[in-house]
């Protein structure tokens, strides 16, 4: 056995190894470096318009497409609903009403809601709360995937109904099922940073000067929704700017859509 050309084969294994990882660090330093120079650029100009934001994610950096199908409900999935007359509006739709108003709380309002979540909806624990319109006087609710949730989706709601007495009285739910991550690689589910989001808001004049950006976080919207078969759903960055106003960006192609204060309308920005 060549002990010498061992040795020699070892020593430059061990020098090709540490050059990969010098061009690792360098590489990573650099992208850090640029992402801080685009942050640095975009605050300068943010702060020339007098906008001003809530601390920016910096996770997630990849999401993959889902895609999901509308639930059909079966009457024996509802049948044994707990308090509550509940029927089939559609195949798609649960309408219950409540047989007593349940009182909601001045207090611990979040905890309330997810006991009635548990309580009285079918698979309730796969939404989360997401608003209360109080003169529409209704509580929604947007069904989630891995802790995120499904964006504005009519097919992925609960929406609840309470009186003038601030008791809920009635709610309708609709719901995904077979929810499922669209085949890619790892590099295909690389997602734009909040920052390169926030970038696009304000390159396409979304945010006005002195305008508040009061809530950013990663989620998913529908992107495609045929008469029949599986929604394309994509993982979109959604902005909140005055507390009102509603901005999505595909966190994966980068177009804007805007459904506005009223949450009915949206609109692709080109």
């Amino acid at each position: 056995m060549d002990w010498i050309k061992i040795k020699n084969i070892f020593i430059i294994t061990f020098l090709i190894l540490d050059l990969f990882l010098v061009y690792q660090i360098f590489e990573n330093r650099n992208n850090n470096q640029l992402e801080q120079i685009a942050v640095t650029t975009l605050e300068e100009r943010l702060d020339e318009d007098n906008i001003t934001y809530v601390e920016l994610p910096k996770e997630p950096t990849k999401a993959p497409y889902i895609t999901g199908r509308r639930k059909i409900f079966k009457d024996e999935e509802i049948r044994f609903l707990k308090n509550q007359y509940a029927t089939l509006e559609s195949e798609n739709m649960i309408v219950s009403k409540l047989k007593d108003p349940l009182p909601i709380p001045k207090n611990d309002k979040g905890y309330f809601f997810e006991e009635f979540l548990r309580t009285y909806v079918f698979e309730g624990t796969r939404y989360k709360y997401w608003k209360t319109e109080e003169e529409e006087r209704k509580v929604y609710f947007f069904q989630q995937y891995k802790n995120q949730n499904i964006l504005y989706n009519n097919d992925a709601m609960v929406v609840l109904d309470y009186n003038e007495k601030d008791e809920i009285i009635s709610y309708t739910q609709t719901m995904l099922t077979n929810i499922s991550e669209m085949v890619g690689s790892k590099k295909d589910q690389e997602i734009i940073t909040s920052v390169k989001a926030l970038e696009a808001l304000h390159s396409k004049n979304e945010l006005k000067p002195g305008s508040r950006v009061t809530k950013v976080e990663i989620g998913y919207y529908t992107i495609v929704t045929p008469s029949s078969g599986a929604q394309v759903i994509a993982p979109t960055w959604h902005f909140i700017i005055n507390g009102k106003d509603d901005f999505f960006v595909n966190a994966r192609e980068g177009q804007i859509f805007n459904i506005g204060k009223d949450n009915k309308q949206w609109s692709e920005e080109e």
